[in-house]
């Protein structure tokens, strides 16, 4: 909806597509190279800038840092699992309802966990790196349906 919206007045909408139907159309998901680990540190999110985190989350325990494989390793943090980040590149509303439920629904059929993570314009979900290309098919699949 934002690109026709921009293709048919030549202005760029902000709102995302929330008709879910429309989400599952045309998320197109795609694979990032790399792998990504999700540590957990303490202190303050600047302490830890230079290791370049993609996303932070402060909870109670501690800060959540998600970032590359290699960052982490460089600055020593301790992780448990290696994930692929696939992003679905349709330009999602935040108000949408039933896109990350019809994901997870879709990767749980196949064994495969999705740590989702929603950002303004995508969604973005870490699979586990074993599992990358299954995931990937498997979001393809839900495409087509």
């Amino acid at each position: 909806m934002a690109a026709l919206y921009w293709a048919t007045t030549g202005l760029f909408s902000m709102a995302g597509i929330s008709d879910l139907h429309e989400l599952l159309k045309f998320m197109s998901p795609r694979l990032i190279d790399g792998e990504f680990v999700f540590c957990t540190v303490r202190g303050q999110v600047a302490d830890y800038l230079h290791l370049e985190p993609l996303a932070t989350f402060q909870e109670c325990e501690g800060i959540t840092l998600v970032l590359e494989k290699e960052n982490a390793i460089k600055g020593t943090l301790v992780f448990e699992s290696t994930f692929r980040l696939i992003t679905l590149t349709v330009h999602s509303s935040l108000d949408a309802v039933g896109l990350t439920a019809a994901v997870s629904t879709q990767l749980a059929a196949k064994g495969i966990s999705a740590n989702v993570i929603a950002a303004y314009y995508h969604d973005h979900i870490f699979v586990q790196s074993a599992k990358a290309e299954l995931a990937l098919s498997a979001l393809k699949e839900l495409c087509e349906q």
